[in-house]
Order: structure tokens, then C-alpha cells, then sequence
């Protein structure tokens, strides 16, 4: 669960580079390490936390479901489509299901390219899901357009993770690269584009430290990102 999106040292610093100079005209979401360093030992989690056991969470997801991701801004509503990426749907259903995205932060909100959430706020959480990567979904007849939800890769076959995306513009040369929509906002999209974005893509490359720290470290140095508090399925 490091940073995602970049293929390569180059085009990471290019990409950092043209965001701080404000002139990314085709910007990726952020990559993740090339290796995992090894973690500190960390306190149990409760009991019963099923989040720590993700080869468990294998509930097959609806043909269509509806979630609400209630937010420190607002409230962001999303219609998910299996057929358009069943895999990622049915991963994206499970956690939601399992309270992944609970306390999640917006860590990365780039105006007019897009809002990058799906580290956890749990150092425990993280580690169990680092290396679970989820197999590709093929193409779909979707686009990265505004309002649609996306899956982070490394730009790497099958390295999808727990990190996702909404667009805020029009990203549709992130199909050809992998980047498969699995639903889209269907209410709120006013409330993500109120997203604060003043940290921009500082901390895109401290993801190492957010995941092994969690929301401390969020909390610590990036302290007005907002966040959803909670993630529904709605009936």
C-alpha cells in the first residue's frame, strides 16, 4: 500500500516536479515504493476485526449498489457497477461493507485532475493489506471522465490495491494505461470538488509514512485534509 500510479523514479519526479510548478498537463495519481521496508512491531487490533483478514472478504458484490460516503464537506453518493469491472467491484464492496474507508483521508486532492483516498487510518490495517494486490479488470466501454470512480495501479499488471480516485475533469488518457472505472458520482460532486486541496500533492510521497503511522501522521502534519467519516451501502 505505497504510492501508487507512476512507473517509474523519472516520471515520478517529473510528475512532482510539474504539479508543484503548476503545469501537469497529463498528471498520474501517485505511485507506490518500489519495496516494502520492514514494519515495527505494532499492538494488536481488536478482536473481531475483519479488516486484518482481507483473503476473507470475498462477498461476491450486487450487479449495481449505491454508496454514501459522508464526509467532512458533505455527503458524496456513488452508483457502482459490477459489470463494468467485477473485480474491483467486488473489492470495493467488501470493504465498504468492513468500514475500510472509515476516517479515510482525501490525501491527495489535485484541482481539475482529481481526489486520491484509500490509505487506511489503521498502521495495523495497512500492513495487512499491503500485499494483496487485485487482479485487472479488461477495459470497459467507460472513461475516466468527471465524476467517475477509479482504481489506483502502479501502472504494473494486476497492482491494484485499496486506493481510488474520483475525476474531476475529463482524465480519459488514463484508459489506455489502465485505469478502469468501476462506478461514479451520481450526487455530490459539488461536495468532492469542495475536497481542500491546499496541501496539493505534498503527500503523495510520504505514503510510506501514512501507511506505517496511519492517521496519526495525517493528523500531525496534514491536519486539515478532509476525510469520510463513514462509507454505506445504501438500499
Amino acid at each position: 500500500m505505497r504510492r501508487l500510479f507512476v512507473t517509474s523514479l523519472v516520471v515520478l519526479v517529473a510528475t512532482a516536479t510539474a504539479l508543484v510548478a503548476g503545469q501537469a498537463a497529463s498528471p498520474k495519481p501517485a505511485t507506490p515504493s518500489a519495496a516494502p521496508k520492514p514494519a515495527p512491531a505494532r499492538p494488536a487490533a481488536p478482536a473481531g476485526n475483519r479488516l486484518l483478514s482481507p483473503a476473507t472478504l470475498t462477498a461476491k458484490a450486487p450487479e449495481a449498489f449505491k454508496v454514501k460516503f459522508d464526509t467532512t464537506k458533505g455527503v458524496i453518493a456513488l452508483d457502482v457497477h459490477r459489470d463494468w469491472a467485477p473485480k474491483g467491484a467486488d473489492r470495493f464492496y467488501n470493504m465498504v461493507r468492513n468500514g475500510f474507508f472509515s476516517n479515510v483521508r482525501f490525501f491527495r486532492v489535485i484541482p481539475n485532475f482529481m481526489a486520491q483516498f484509500g490509505i487506511n487510518g489503521d498502521p495495523a490495517v495497512n500492513k495487512a493489506w499491503e500485499s494483496v494486490r487485485l487482479t485487472d479488470d479488461p477495459p470497459n466501454m467507460q472513461h475516466n471522465v468527471r465524476g467517475m470512480l477509479t482504481y489506483g495501479t502502479t501502472g504494473q499488471p494486476n497492482s491494484r490495491g485499496t486506493q481510488l480516485f474520483i475525476n474531476y475533469k475529463d482524465n480519459a488518457y488514463l484508459d489506455a494505461q489502465g485505469f478502469v472505472p468501476i462506478g461514479q458520482v451520481t450526487e455530490g460532486m459539488e461536495v468532492a470538488d469542495m475536497l481542500n486541496a491546499e496541501y496539493g500533492a505534498q503527500a503523495q510521497n510520504q505514503q510510506g509514512r501514512i501507511a506505517d503511522e496511519g492517521n496519526k501522521f495525517l493528523i500531525a502534519n496534514f491536519p486539515k485534509l478532509d476525510y469520510i467519516k463513514t462509507a454505506t451501502i445504501e438500499k
